[in-house]
């Protein structure tokens, strides 16, 4: 059976892999959870780590900054004391809303099945 990828795409040594690359940008343990937390909002530090509560601040911080060197991410400082820090998507981090969209409806349709193979 043939699969729709082409060989000669999956082999070809000479360009990056698109597959790669976007796991470069979102794979990183918590950056799709975080980006899909800002989808459409504006979150404060404090405010991600409620909503992200299994990352420790050491990480959350390292995922956003990595967010923010490729893009995806911006972080806004207003210099008022005590200082105020917000996070808030690019364009180009909302143009993975789709993606997003489809990762959610395919982890709701494992989850259900889990729930009907455990009944």
């Amino acid at each position: 059976m043939e699969d729709n990828h082409s060989s000669a795409n999956q082999d070809d040594c000479r360009c990056p892999c698109p597959i790669e690359t976007s796991l470069n940008l979102i794979g990183g343990k918590y950056k799709a959870l975080i980006l899909w937390k800002l989808m459409n909002r504006t979150l404060r530090f404090s405010e991600l780590r409620k909503q992200v509560p299994k990352a420790t601040p050491k990480m959350l911080t390292q995922q956003l900054r990595e967010l923010e060197q490729d893009g995806l991410v911006l972080r806004q400082v207003y210099a008022i004391v005590p200082p105020k820090v917000e996070y808030s998507l690019t364009t180009k981090g909302k143009s993975l809303e789709p993606v997003l969209q489809a990762l959610c409806s395919w982890g709701k349709t494992c989850l259900n099945n889990a729930a009907e193979s455990a009944d």
